[in-house]
């Protein structure tokens, strides 16, 4: 089977694994003791991927979906703490008991919201609330059966990964701690989505605004309602491994721009963005609005999960007030004003965002005045908004992004000439 890329995916992924790889090596070089990329810039563009990231996801259900939701951050914030739990458990307890019960949590969770899918999908007439609640059932089921089984797992995991080089098993527990922190946000959003989404656009931001809070307020009692002791509740969470390096985030945002891509091209992006348009139109051509919804919800959940993961482990420090329900207009400001609907717009604007509000006006303004970067750069929005309000890049999207219809396999063959009918007729 061979594998055809055309000149616009090429450009593409060498132009981006270039960027990746010339950022690391300038943070890597250092002639005079110091790198060429200092560690304030090279700590913003990791920052600049990770929001990217989140920005995406919400873009998927918003922009293209035409969902608004202020749930991302709260995702966000549960992916981080998944992560961090993990590989603190690891480099710190000397246990994969994190990985293990997480793991297998995840699994079993997923397996019983596919059994009680099938189950529903039978039964005629059961209403959301009732579907909620059978899945909640299994959910807590499962989640029990997979802390046993993770726990009885956990010594013979942390003997196999013991037995590698050090830095290797670190580096393997990070990867599969960041698959699990999208895992847990993309099966906490199902849950949440089978009720939410039947409320409408308005309702369903206010809804998931709530799920924000509510995750706030968790993570400010992690240590005592949820029993997560490391993870110091409102005091902060400390001592994580400094592990996101920029080609960690680099490789990860490149992932998930190519399968946004891939998604917003195939059957199902049509789909969902048909969704956006008119939802009465969907349901006449046989679509299925409600499904199409949960799964833009749980996909946009998903990415945030990842982000999260990597940015609990660029400081090594999380405190639940990074992820307030303030901060959760954050994402939405960078969609807005990337272009509601546009990949390449949220890619640039959530690196300019981080770039020009955190690097280029904090250096700027003079000692004393850095908080009125936060006047400055409303004002820079108001200006973007009346100057341009289809956002920075509107409709525009980079080449390998845009849709390219398949050429036909078929040529079409040649209508029948006047002259051909009267000899078949004769």
């Amino acid at each position: 089977m061979k594998i055809k890329f055309n000149r616009s995916t090429i450009i593409f992924l060498v132009v981006a694994i270039a960027l990746i790889l010339i950022v690391e090596v300038l943070y890597r070089i250092r002639p005079g003791g110091a790198p060429l990329l200092n560690e304030f810039w090279y700590t913003l563009l990791r920052k600049g991927g990770v929001i990217a990231m989140v920005a995406i996801g919400l873009n998927l259900i918003y922009g293209f979906n035409g969902q608004f939701s202020l749930g991302q951050w709260g995702f966000y914030g549960m992916g981080a703490y998944a992560a961090a739990d993990v590989t603190f458990r690891w480099t710190q307890m000397h246990t994969a008991n994190g990985l293990t019960i997480l793991f297998c949590v995840l699994l079993f969770i997923g397996l019983s919201m596919y059994g009680v899918s099938v189950l529903v999908k039978r039964v005629r007439g059961l209403d959301p609330l009732s579907a909620f609640a059978l899945y909640l059932i299994g959910v807590f089921i499962s989640a029990y059966l997979g802390v046993l089984v993770g726990g009885a797992l956990a010594g013979p995991v942390t003997s196999l990964l013991s037995a590698l080089p050090g830095a290797l098993a670190k580096q393997i527990v990070f990867f599969i701690a960041i698959l699990l922190a999208g895992g847990v946000t993309a099966d906490v959003s199902y849950l949440i989505g089978l009720p939410v989404l039947t409320l409408g656009s308005d309702y369903f931001g206010i809804a998931t605004l709530g799920f924000t809070m509510i995750v706030k307020v968790l993570l400010d009692n992690s240590d005592t309602i949820l029993g997560f002791q490391e993870m110091k509740g409102a005091r902060g969470m400390i001592s994580i491994p400094y592990m996101s390096s920029w080609l960690w985030i680099g490789f990860f945002l490149l992932v998930i721009v190519v399968a946004t891509r891939n998604l917003l091209n195939s059957s199902h992006g049509r789909a969902l963005i048909s969704v956006r348009e008119d939802e009465l139109a969907a349901k006449a051509m046989g679509i299925d609005v409600t499904a199409q919804k949960l799964l833009t919800f749980v996909i946009g959940s998903l990415f945030a999960g990842i982000a999260g993961g990597l940015y609990a482990h660029i400081d090594g420090f999380l405190h639940p007030s990074t992820f307030n329900f303030i901060k959760s207009f954050d994402p939405m400001i960078i969609v807005v004003f990337g272009g509601l609907g546009s990949i390449s717009g949220t890619v640039v604007a959530s690196f300019g965002w981080i770039l020009v509000l955190e690097g280029v006006l904090r250096n700027v303004l003079p000692s004393g005045f850095e908080s009125w970067r936060y006047v400055v750069y409303p004002i820079l929005l108001l200006l973007m908004m009346l100057l341009r309000p289809s956002g920075l890049l509107g409709g525009f999207e980079f080449p390998f992004i845009k849709a390219v219809l398949p050429s036909l396999k078929h040529k079409p063959s040649t209508p029948p000439t006047p002259d051909t009918k009267t000899a078949a007729g004769d």
